[in-house]
């Protein structure tokens, strides 16, 4: 088949800020304390499939749309979730180097973390305010998250952020699906002019 016979592929983004959204929500209520940190093991394997697979296929896909930031943000976010929820399931596991990881570790992961999310925000500063801001706050929560290795207070705080920040992603989520289904803008999303 001819490239200019090629149906053109949907727009992804609903998809990735979906598993992104309730993968973040869904492990922040647990960081937040709004439920026992024994809920873990069941937030890991939906982070796995929804906020990994699902996110890192969204990413693949947008390589094929030709879309640079969904493929490099749903592809990476996507790979962070899988290696998550894979170092649970190893901490789980009773592996002895992954159960006896250091605070100073962890928080040295969030960082690395923090800083790809904070340039994929200046990046985003083209996108719909929506988007801009899923990523100011999600810069913001692996800072915290990181000081919280070592200040639970912050890491509760962190919590609290974390939900905000998945709110805003389901937020631009169901814009982007509703608007698109609907053909016109139901729930603004702050484009750009």
């Amino acid at each position: 088949m001819s490239e200019a016979n090629k149906p053109a592929l949907a727009n992804v983004g609903a998809l990735g800020l979906g598993g992104f959204a309730l993968s973040t929500f869904i492990l922040n209520i647990v960081n937040a304390g709004w439920v026992d940190g024994t809920t873990i093991g069941i937030v890991m394997p939906v982070a796995m499939l929804y906020g990994g697979l699902a996110q890192f296929m969204a990413g693949m896909w947008d390589v094929r749309r030709g879309d640079i930031f969904g493929a490099t943000c749903f592809t990476s976010f996507g790979a962070f979730w899988m290696g998550l929820a894979l170092f649970f399931f190893m901490k789980f596991a009773g592996i002895q180097a992954f159960v006896d990881v250091p605070a100073a570790g962890v928080a040295v992961i969030l960082i690395a973390w923090g800083i790809f999310t904070f340039y994929a925000t200046i990046a985003s500063l083209k996108l719909p305010k929506a988007v801009t801001w899923v990523f100011i706050t999600l810069t913001l929560l692996f800072f915290l998250l990181a000081i919280g290795e070592f200040v639970p207070v912050v890491h509760t705080i962190a919590g609290y952020e974390g939900v905000l920040c998945s709110l805003i992603a389901w937020y631009a989520s169901a814009g982007i699906l509703i608007n698109t289904v609907h053909g016109r803008t139901v729930l603004p999303l702050g484009e750009r002019k």
